[in-house]
């Protein structure tokens, strides 16, 4: 078994991994939009250098490398039409491009993932995004994404709150 796996059942290994790839998509959106890497280079170098390695002093856990893959090129594919509806969901007052880059990247995956992704329920989405987000930020910048997502899910995937 890959080092950082959780010793439990399949399903749990599966979800660790999961939240792994939801991280390092993050991770990776973040230095897209900072450095301006492209596509085909951050998923090379995140596949090869990164996910399931150690990188300054930290272990990154194994990732689902085609859940990355998705959520990653899915976010560039679709930020065009994704981004207003980010900034339709925060205050008017924050408008996307005056969020950090780091919860940037997690309301795009978030967001990506809730409107692509209709195989993992929304309330798991809202929730694993907020925890990849308490990973870098505050706690308040985490409760951001956190309603910023929720409203975004609400909206998305009516039925799955509906009743």
């Amino acid at each position: 078994m890959a080092a950082g796996a959780p010793t439990g059942d399949k399903e749990a290994r599966k979800a660790n991994k999961r939240g792994a790839a939801r991280l390092a998509a993050v991770q990776a959106l973040y230095q897209m939009d900072l450095a301006g890497t492209g596509l085909n280079e951050i998923l090379a170098e995140f596949e090869s250098h990164w996910i399931g390695r150690e990188v300054e002093g930290e272990q990154y856990l194994p990732a689902e490398a085609a859940f990355f893959r998705d959520v990653v090129s899915g976010v560039v594919r679709e930020q065009l039409r994704l981004d207003p509806l980010i900034d339709d969901a925060l205050a008017k007052s924050w408008p996307l491009k005056r969020i950090e880059a780091v919860l940037r990247a997690a309301l795009r995956a978030g967001a990506y993932e809730l409107d692509h992704r209709r195989d993992v329920p929304a309330r798991v989405v809202v929730s694993e995004y907020a925890d990849v987000a308490a990973a870098f930020v505050e706690r308040d910048e985490t409760g951001m994404v956190n309603a910023v997502l929720d409203q975004l899910a609400r909206t998305m995937r009516a039925a799955e709150f509906a009743g």
